[in-house]
């Protein structure tokens, strides 16, 4: 399938799903009072769909490798905020682990696609002195 549009990407489609979840959660009355953590966990969850789609519309693999990793390393701050939620008593141990395991699943694939474009970077590649240097390729000049 051709990728002509950030919402054509898998990834992120799957980070809207998990903002819209964490926005619903953040909403109930026990976190809603914490206002730091519950900034703090939109603004995470806010990174991954906006770091997805700024390398995307970079037009280039490297730019967008380096913004995929930004979008994981929010995944990774977003997992962890979860954590804070569920000891601190503002969010179940089911809804902890079912965000948990979607933010894994979108590392995961966020992962894969890093991979994919590094990879195809490498088999696409073309070596800058594709001709072996030898002494009959050399225009030597002549000295008097």
């Amino acid at each position: 399938m051709l990728i002509k549009d950030f919402k054509d990407l898998e990834i992120w489609k799957l980070s809207l799903i998990i903002t819209k979840d964490i926005y619903d959660l953040t909403a109930t009355e026990k976190f809603k009072k914490d206002w730091d953590l519950v900034s703090q966990i939109r603004r995470a969850v806010i990174s991954i769909s906006s770091n997805i789609v700024e390398g995307f519309e970079k037009s280039n693999n490297n730019e967008f490798v380096r913004f995929l990793k930004i979008s994981k390393g929010s995944i990774g701050e977003g997992r962890n905020q979860l954590e804070i939620a569920y000891i601190v008593g503002y969010i179940s141990l089911e809804d902890k682990n079912a965000l948990d395991q979607k933010l894994i699943t979108l590392s995961t694939k966020t992962g894969a696609l890093i991979k994919y474009l590094k990879d195809y970077k490498i088999k696409n590649s073309k070596p800058i002195n594709p001709q072996p240097v030898t002494r009959n390729s050399i225009t030597f000049k002549q000295i008097n």
